[in-house]
């Protein structure tokens, strides 16, 4: 297939997927299988290779996610109905005021996003979105998603993040210098965003009765009558007994936090040894969240006089409602996957490459337009190292500005996250909106986002000397 027709049905599937979702609604998770068989085929992919296609990279996608969405979903069970999400929110609004807690949120999810991976920092924050809505009666989304388009934004352009190391690789930049430029540039774009994308998050939203339920569920639990209820009432009883302290929920929030970045720095600092191992080894995502549910069993449950078996059945209790996000996930890692291996990405990126476009310019328009196409922010970015990489290196930019090239391609890789973005799905199904209202919210806040970034990449590259 000629790189014209691949594009064409690169962009063809993207509306179809969309026309299959906001018109003619057919769940997400139909319509993201559909859309990916059919680009298979389209693309000429063999037959016998179409079901490794989509069912290999669907589990490749669901076995990153599904662990750290059910350990999330454990811990923001267990700090829901201690009281301690509403602990948290009834602080942060004696202290900003209820009109700047969305402001507080996107603070924290600036500290939080440095060392934790987007999708992992979304789960561990949420607790304290549903914990907000609850407080205040907004929906979810106006406290969710200014928070994860910050986590996106430091998954975006800083170390230790996989879609930033990979190009600081490829371009030869140390991760110091992408920290010393890009993390100034992350602080003053998160604020710029907040600001200017007010007018969008005062937009009316809805709430699917699903993520509705979990806002209301600790409130609810108190009054429920049925035996399933009986755990979850007990939980909320013991820590009524014994109110729940915000330094206890800060410090369950915290913990993952500290052991990935211990994880991280020791495994970049440290010399081989047993120390650094275990370091390592409980700095890994699932792993600290995994001991952070064991904290959370403990101290927000077993310290207040509950049995093991009733926290137990409190933590599973969690499990059901987080199949649906796993299983769209996974299908938006599968529909990504068959237009990176159908050969759409190579196709635009040839055709940009020779377009004589200005170096930062065409870093950010290519990594962009990949991103757009293909979905995941590190798939864009790694794809548009490998394009531009040989160009880059050719031209014998001094490390300054090897890291505005690489920030230039993070700005373009968090543009415009959509219905082919497994990022997307999680938002708007952890915030309870709609596809439609995901597009208007969080897709367009992206680009905000992105533009912002960029715009601060170029007033350093005119202004620092080479």
């Amino acid at each position: 297939m000629t790189p014209l027709a691949l594009i064409l049905v690169g962009i063809g599937s993207i509306a179809v997927l969309l026309l299959l979702i906001l018109w003619l609604r057919l769940h997400p998770f139909v319509a993201l299988l559909t859309v990916a068989v059919g680009v298979a085929l389209l693309t000429g992919m063999p037959v016998a290779k179409l079901a490794d296609a989509v069912q290999g990279s669907m589990g490749r996608t669901m076995g990153h996610i599904a662990i750290i969405v059910a350990l999330g979903a454990m811990i923001g069970r267990m700090i829901d109905l201690s009281g301690g999400a509403a602990v948290v929110a009834q602080g942060l609004v004696r202290r900003v005021g209820a009109a700047h807690v969305p402001l507080a949120l996107v603070i924290s999810a600036f500290g939080v996003g440095i060392p934790v991976f987007f999708e992992v920092g979304v789960i561990m924050l949420m607790p304290l979105v549903y914990g907000m809505a609850r407080q205040t009666g907004r929906p979810p989304a106006v406290f969710g998603i200014p928070m994860a388009v910050t986590m996106l934004t430091m998954h975006a352009l800083l170390p230790p993040h996989p879609g930033a190391v990979a190009v600081a690789a490829a371009l030869g930049v140390g991760a110091g210098h992408m920290l010393l430029l890009g993390l100034p540039l992350a602080a003053v774009v998160t604020v710029l965003t907040y600001v200017l994308t007010r007018p969008i998050m005062a937009q009316p939203f809805g709430c699917a009765p699903d993520i509705r339920a979990v806002v209301d569920e600790a409130r609810d639990a108190a009054h429920g009558h049925g035996a399933e209820d009986e755990p979850a009432r007990l939980f909320m009883q013991a820590g009524q007994r014994r109110p729940v302290a915000m330094g206890e929920i800060i410090a369950v929030i915290a913990v993952p936090v500290m052991l990935m970045v211990t994880g991280t720095l020791a495994g970049e600092l440290m010399s081989p040894g047993r120390l650094r191992s275990v370091l390592v080894f409980a700095g890994i995502p699932f792993v600290a969240l995994g001991l952070d549910v064991m904290l959370c069993a403990w101290l927000l449950g077993l310290r207040r006089g509950l049995a093991l078996a009733t926290v137990s059945e409190v933590v599973a209790a969690a499990l059901p409602g987080t199949a649906i996000i796993i299983l769209i996930t996974g299908a938006g890692g599968a529909f990504a996957q068959v237009l990176v291996g159908s050969g759409v990405g190579d196709a635009l990126g040839g055709l940009l490459a020779a377009s004589g476009l200005p170096l930062l310019v065409l870093a950010f328009v290519l990594t962009m337009i990949l991103r757009v196409a293909q979905g995941p922010t590190t798939v864009a970015l790694m794809t548009t190292a490998g394009i531009l990489g040989p160009m880059i290196g050719r031209l014998h930019l001094d490390q300054t500005h090897l890291a505005l090239v690489a920030l230039a391609m993070g700005s373009g890789g968090m543009a415009l996250s959509h219905v082919n973005d497994a990022g997307f799905w999680i938002v708007t199904r952890m915030c309870g909106v709609s596809v439609r209202e995901g597009l208007r919210s969080w897709s367009i806040m992206t680009l905000v986002a992105a533009l912002l970034v960029f715009a601060g990449v170029a007033t350093m590259w005119a202004v620092l000397p080479t």
